[in-house]
């Protein structure tokens, strides 16, 4: 493995969980390999991440049975380009899993850490880039988020039972960027039941920085939002 010797200055490494089946999605496979606008999802995710000249490594963590990676990402390839079939049952799992691989290849406990969704793939360079330069000096870390805008409710059996008053709540996004000693050891306390970085770290009582991000960087979820990237993508290569 490749080591790196630790020097004053941070570096900035991404971490992609990449083990995921994607239920939700109603996909016939693992979402992140389903073809949007001529390129496989978690493709066109790390395309952009190689875009980012401050990362020096984008690692990305599949399932120890995972055979199609290599088929629907082929361009990912090269010194910064850095795999592992680790992940686990769990996002959290996958995540600290991926973790140690770091580790392994030199990452040092003051190294950020950027974690990404696979499933967020119509994220830009510069929006990752604005992460890293707001959290630069911060002591914890942050992510990207947008405040909620929609009306929310509390739903019970199908029926509304309250209105949830929307001030103040954020949508949580990806990158979240946390140091490697600090997210190590949230993932490690907060379990496996945690959704994202943020809440574990927040677990121990740190109060990551929200740093604004974009409508168009949603994840994949639901097949609706296949479609909708579909349409924002082909606008924007018929464009460019």
């Amino acid at each position: 493995m490749t080591n790196y010797t630790a020097g004053a200055e941070p570096r900035h490494f991404a971490l992609v969980p990449c083990a995921g089946v994607g239920s939700r999605a109603g996909t016939a496979g693992p979402k992140q390999y389903e073809t949007v606008a001529g390129q496989s999802v978690v493709a066109r995710t790390l395309a952009a991440l190689a875009q980012v000249p401050e990362l020096v490594a984008t690692l990305v963590v599949l399932s120890p049975d995972d055979e199609q990676f290599e088929r629907h990402a082929p361009a990912f390839q090269g010194a910064r380009a850095w795999m592992a079939r680790c992940g686990g049952a769990t996002r959290a799992e996958t995540v600290a899993s991926g973790l140690q691989v770091l580790r392994e290849h030199g990452v040092q406990p003051h190294d950020w850490v950027l974690v990404h969704d696979a499933a967020r793939c119509l994220v830009r360079p510069e929006w990752v880039q604005r992460l890293m330069l707001e959290c630069a000096d911060d002591e914890v870390g942050g992510l990207l988020a947008l405040p909620v805008a929609d009306t929310l409710k509390d739903e019970q059996d199908g029926r509304v039972v309250a209105t949830v008053d929307r001030c103040g709540k954020w949508a949580a996004q990806t990158p979240q960027m946390f140091r490697w000693g600090l997210l190590a050891g949230a993932l490690a306390h907060a379990g496996d039941g945690v959704t994202d970085e943020a809440s574990a770290v927040e677990a121990l009582g740190h109060h990551p920085k929200l740093v604004r991000g974009d409508f168009e960087n949603f994840k994949l979820t639901w097949p609706g939002d296949f479609a909708l990237a579909q349409r924002l993508l082909s606008t924007l290569e018929a464009s460019a």
